[in-house]
């Protein structure tokens, strides 16, 4: 499956606790990723500055849903299920 346009559910919805470029410290859920584009694409994509987290992470139909909205609600309730 490829990632849907204009999305960038996964780049925000999710904490990070790896150091991103920009953001050393990772970033926490439901907080834009600093290197996400205008156009909700990651700018260090095929990068090995980009965190193992966001590499291994692959789209899905059940992640990604049918809009960018069903993919934040998944993805946010995820982040819920899985906090310490």
């Amino acid at each position: 499956m490829d990632c849907r346009p204009d999305c960038g559910a996964c780049c925000t919805a999710p904490s990070i606790s790896s150091p991103i470029p920009g953001m050393p410290d990772g970033k926490p859920a439901n907080t834009r990723c600093i290197q996400l584009s205008e156009n909700n694409l990651c700018m260090i994509f095929g990068s090995p500055l980009r965190p193992k987290v966001c590499s291994g992470l692959m789209p899905s139909a059940e992640m990604c849903g049918n809009t960018r909205v069903q993919a934040m609600t998944y993805l946010l309730e995820l982040e819920s299920l899985t906090a310490p």
